[in-house]
């Protein structure tokens, strides 16, 4: 795992002092080295910070060149099947001269061009430079786990693997985008393309760019796409419990692979507890296992179900135990958050990371198991709600929803009453929704002049192709909140300790199966969550594990509300700017969570949002 960043442009670039300052800001991506590339014409330039995982000489160093010196790249990320298609390569006349996976991604791009994309395994994103054609290829991996920043002015394209790179230059723009902040206050993050700056942009999953620097033109493709939705006749559950048994535990195996320690998060739920059962299975030798637990706090405390399963599998297990004192981690945090991100489990999951680079480097993680195989308690939910509003008389619901709108935010069932007047596909896109339309409008006066229901109308479109709601709230979460929420959650937290953190659940293969093989039966129903995953479980797990219950690595934001959190929340609050947010909204959301209502994870997202914007001195666009 490594950071990278770069510049390609029509002019030479005058100062080149910028491009190393951008890659040290990167450092904690990459602490065991660093290089930077300049062409020739001083047109191009790449750096890079290596976090050494796989042949671990410098000769594996970056930016890294073909044997011809007419390929450079710079690559953030690991291919798992770097070995197979190195022999394919071989067969092919290629030679190497390295063990790294950093190499097999030039000699693919020397033998397919940039269709090598379609054989690539693995999380990445890299930049690789053509002298012959004067072009700039950069990708991302199919899911969306490792992050790539950018922006075309000037007659030249700067991109880093972090936007905090990008802001080294004192001339960047640091103006908000209003559009963005507008999806940021309805669902806690950024999504797609966009970037909560003006002027930037996210290379999306799956996505291929080619950038001429003659020419300076830019094209973006998608190079791979899901499945079609599986329908027809359902498989026997067994035979497709077998079929996940064997893609999983290859998909496990081939992310062991490192030459330096290797460790797997384990909260104890079914996804990381699966990975921790196909990684005993293939280590040669002991496995080690961490969690974080939040004693006195019930149902948020993984530590005993997570002691469960490190017993019964026999792993070398560490647990940590999280204070509300970690408080502290907040400004820390939202200053590694390029972009602002309102998901609370950011403290825990930075707090197990650095746990566990005390001793491994690498971590196998269970990310991705609830958007494939319908783990979240919010599509069961979805589904009862659905079958309701069938049931009920349109008047009814449209009075209920009504009736809602006069309701403190923060009641308990608002969301839920407000959403019954809206139509399906408003309804689906209203699931996991902070702030609604009308709140957004009170609270940020700016967002007014725009178009409030964009963030529902993305969400819709994300899961467009699916056949029926629990098809396009998975496909939505697939899209949008697994690439945008968690997976940035996880790689921000992870680097910032220098970890890398691996998903084989998001194994490409995985994927493919879960949307174009199981069938919703087997996903989720009113009643049922993860059918299929849990039956695997069954065959591997210990039996007095609780496979119904969802927590993963959340903490007790609303109980420590009371204490020194709710105390740091509110003082940052009272200082927020008040031409984003109308200061008499925020007070009231706080005396209101005082009084009992629930509105904790809502000020957590105004309360990043305005640290983050703090550190970086982001101000409204001018007018």
């Amino acid at each position: 795992m490594c950071g990278i960043t770069g510049v390609a442009g029509q002019a030479p670039i005058a100062d080149r002092a910028l491009l190393d300052r951008a890659r040290e800001r990167l450092r904690h991506r990459g602490p065991d080295g660093a290089g930077t590339w300049w062409s020739p014409d001083g047109c191009v330039g790449l750096a890079h910070r290596r976090l050494a995982i796989i042949d671990l000489s410098p000769a594996a160093g970056q930016p890294m060149a073909d044997y011809s010196g007419m390929l450079y790249i710079v690559f953030n990320g690991e291919i798992y099947n770097f070995r197979e298609i190195r022999r394919d390569l071989e067969q092919l006349g290629h030679c190497f001269r390295t063990h790294s996976d950093t190499e097999v991604i030039l000699e693919a791009y020397r033998a397919w061009g940039t269709d090598c994309l379609e054989r690539l395994n693995g999380m990445f994103t890299f930049a690789l430079y053509d002298a012959g054609t004067r072009r700039l290829f950069l990708a991302r991996d199919r899911a969306g786990e490792k992050p790539l920043f950018y922006r075309q002015a000037g007659g030249r394209l700067v991109f880093a693997s972090e936007l905090k790179a990008l802001l080294e230059d004192p001339t960047f723009p640091r103006e908000l985008d209003i559009e963005s902040l507008n999806f940021y206050l309805t669902y806690g993050y950024v999504p797609g393309a966009r970037c909560i700056l003006a002027g930037v942009h996210k290379l999306p999953p799956a996505s291929g760019m080619v950038y001429d620097c003659a020419t300076d033109q830019l094209r973006i493709w998608r190079y791979w796409e899901l499945p079609e939705p599986f329908s027809g006749t359902a498989p026997p559950l067994d035979v497709l419990v077998d079929e996940l048994d064997s893609l999983l535990s290859d998909a496990v195996r081939r992310q062991l692979v490192a030459d330096v320690p290797v460790g797997v998060l384990l909260s104890g739920g079914v996804d990381s507890s699966l990975v921790t059962a196909m990684a005993v299975r293939a280590s040669r030798g002991p496995v080690r296992t961490f969690t974080i637990s939040f004693p006195g706090f019930g149902g948020y405390d993984e530590g005993p179900y997570a002691r469960l399963v490190a017993s019964h599998l026999g792993t070398e297990h560490t647990e940590l135990v999280a204070e509300p004192a970690t408080v502290d981690l907040l400004p820390q945090l939202a200053r590694q958050y390029d972009e602002p991100i309102g998901d609370s489990s950011m403290v825990p999951t930075f707090l197990v990371c650095r746990l566990i680079r005390q001793s491994a480097t690498v971590a196998l993680g269970g990310d991705g198991g609830d958007e494939l195989f319908g783990g979240y308690t919010s599509y069961s939910w979805a589904l009862r709600q659905a079958a309701a509003s069938a049931v009920l008389p349109g008047f009814v619901r449209r009075a209920v929803s009504t009736l809602a709108g006069t309701l403190p935010v923060g009641f308990r069932g608002r969301t839920y009453m407000l959403s019954l007047g809206l139509s399906p596909d408003l309804r689906m896109a209203h699931t996991g929704v902070y702030f609604d339309r009308r709140t957004r409008r009170a609270l940020a006066p700016a967002l007014r002049e725009t178009d409030l229901l964009a963030p529902e109308r993305q969400r819709i479109a994300c899961g467009s192709r699916g056949q029926d709601l629990l098809q396009q709230l998975t496909l939505a979460d697939f899209g949008s909140y697994l690439p945008d929420d968690i997976l940035v959650k996880v790689d921000r937290a992870s680097m910032l300790t220098s970890l890398e953190v691996r998903a084989p659940l998001l194994d490409h293969r995985v994927i493919s199966f879960a949307f174009g093989r199981v069938p919703n039966e087997y996903r989720a129903t009113p009643i049922a969550r993860k059918i299929l995953l849990r039956r695997l479980a069954e065959r591997l797990l210990p039996p007095a594990l609780d496979l119904k219950r969802k927590q993963g690595f959340a903490m007790p934001l609303h109980q420590w509300f009371r204490g020194e959190w709710g105390r740091f929340m509110q003082d940052v609050l009272q200082e927020a700017d008040p031409g984003i947010f109308d200061r008499k909204v925020i007070h009231r959301l706080l005396a209101r969570q005082r009084q009992g209502f629930s509105n904790a994870q809502r000020l957590f997202v105004l309360v990043i949002f305005e640290l983050w914007r703090r550190e970086y001195g982001i101000a409204l666009p001018v007018r």
